[in-house]
């Protein structure tokens, strides 16, 4: 009896980290079909694992090894890397029914609320990052921080330089800045910027 209770906690942990958390803060519907389908499958081969007289070990292996697969054949960001391995863990949990029910429960919901805490927007607000590409060819970073910084409207906390291009005169540059406004203002100053911003 178990085992159905925990299918069917995985199912709820998996709907609201997808449809409550996820979606509604990063709007990509083709990452949503993949959390689903993962934890989906994991659950489903588990249940059946734990049930068959295959060694558990061999089929968390051959999970492991598809994970990578499916994370190389497709850039994500970090962030949605986390959301994965969280479909993932949640599927394991639900599929092993002969763990503590209570126990598990609780370890699905502190999953689903630690993933949204460290997700949500309000948790460091004002830290922005971008890719920027400048129209101009900046070598020296003091020139560099200080064109940035009126850029971007904030204080520069670090700077990593990916390309200089001395023929074209453009800089290309990953940014980190903590804003003098609120996120919600910053998103609305930078389409005044006189420079080509594209998001990391």
């Amino acid at each position: 009896m178990n085992a159905l209770y925990l299918s069917l906690a995985d199912l709820a942990a998996i709907g609201v980290l997808c449809f409550a958390v996820y979606y509604p803060r990063h709007r990509r519907r083709d990452l949503l079909v993949a959390f689903l389908g993962v934890n989906v499958g994991v659950l489903a081969v588990t249940t059946a694992l734990v049930n068959s007289d295959a060694t558990l070990g061999l089929g968390l292996g051959l999970f492991g090894v598809l994970s990578i697969i499916r994370l190389r054949s497709l850039e994500l960001g970090q962030h949605e890397v986390a959301y994965y391995f969280a479909a993932l863990a949640l599927g394991l949990l639900g599929g092993l029914g002969s763990l503590d029910l209570p126990l598990t429960l609780l370890l699905m919901a502190c999953l689903v609320a630690v993933i949204a805490a460290a997700d949500s927007p309000q948790l460091f607000a004002r830290d922005q990052q971008q890719l920027v590409l400048l129209d101009g060819a900046y070598t020296d970073e003091a020139t560099l921080r200080a064109v940035l910084g009126s850029t971007v409207g904030g204080e520069v906390r670090k700077v990593a330089v990916h390309k200089v291009d001395l023929v074209n005169d453009t800089t290309l540059v990953d940014v980190r800045w903590s804003s003098v406004r609120p996120a919600t203002d910053q998103g609305r100053s930078e389409a005044t910027l006189g420079r080509t911003a594209v998001d990391a």
